[in-house]
């Protein structure tokens, strides 16, 4: 998977990347994985007080985190900035405010959980972490989490090369091998439980890591990666070449592969003495 350059601003500061994944919803929503049903029942036991939980789910997207805390007893709001994965997730019966994270007027509403799925690295996270206590009850939990999945080397490779080609001066770097996805996202995760901590309304934030396997065939693959933000803006002839690289790697390895997988989690909870909102 690739990761930003070190020389380049922070992935929220990509707005038309962080903006794009609306061009295609209907594919985001049927090939994006969901997330562990124990960590979110786990959210879900953690929230403070009696009767269904109030969450807010934060760049809800096509309402894939949603519907999962939804079907767990929850009440779900979710706030996404584009539109045409507001309307989708509306599709499925979730409620959805168009915003920014950071400019989402709460209007005095309070929640039981903030959480955010593969969301997060697009929200100013000192802006975002400030925005999530204020909107929190004492005791509500923030919970930001990724899943992670780990390509093979050789399908990784391929993609890489082709990415190279098609995408030489993006701020993405494909070198196969410079660390694993799952070293890139950890660092993501400390980069917001460091903005959490630093807001002096949480307690400590909490890492959790839920390690899975997905077996996938090679449509399957080829139809998620057009979602990823680096492939979401790139010209249909250019998607194309990296996608026929991508296939004919898995065709090498017959045509299906097995990735490990994680879903990495930083939690933390509201305090009662958090300072004045």
């Amino acid at each position: 998977m690739p990761t930003i350059r070190s020389s380049q601003p922070g992935p929220h500061q990509l707005r038309l990347v962080a903006e794009s994944f609306g061009v295609d919803a209907e594919r985001y929503d049927r090939a994006r994985p969901r997330y562990p049903r124990a960590m979110v029942e786990r959210i879900v036991a953690a929230c403070p007080g009696a009767g269904t939980p109030d969450v807010l789910d934060v760049g809800c997207g096509t309402g894939i985190v949603a519907r999962q805390f939804r079907a767990a007893g929850c009440a779900v709001l979710g706030v996404e900035p584009d539109a045409r994965m507001a309307d989708m997730a509306r599709r499925f019966g979730a409620e959805v405010e168009v915003a920014t994270f950071e400019d989402w007027d709460p209007a005095g509403r309070e929640f039981d959980a903030v959480v955010a799925g593969q969301a997060w690295h697009w929200i100013d996270p000192v802006a975002g972490a400030a925005k999530a206590a204020r909107v929190l009850r004492p005791g509500g939990r923030l919970a930001l989490f990724w899943n992670v999945p780990e390509l093979p080397p050789a399908v990784a490779e391929a993609i890489a090369e082709a990415a190279r080609r098609v995408l030489p001066d993006a701020p993405f770097d494909f070198r196969p091998g410079a660390r694993s996805a799952l070293d890139g996202y950890r660092a993501l995760a400390t980069k917001a439980a460091d903005a959490i901590r630093d807001t002096g309304a949480f307690g400590d934030a909490g890492r959790w890591e839920y390690a899975w396997e997905w077996t996938c065939t090679r449509d399957a693959w080829l139809d998620l990666m057009p979602t990823q933000g680096v492939f979401t803006r790139l010209p249909p002839g250019e998607l194309a070449e990296v996608l026929e690289a991508a296939g004919a790697a898995i065709d090498a390895m017959g045509g299906t592969f097995t990735m490990s997988c994680a879903t990495v989690a930083v939690v933390a909870a509201r305090t009662a003495d958090a300072p004045p909102r």
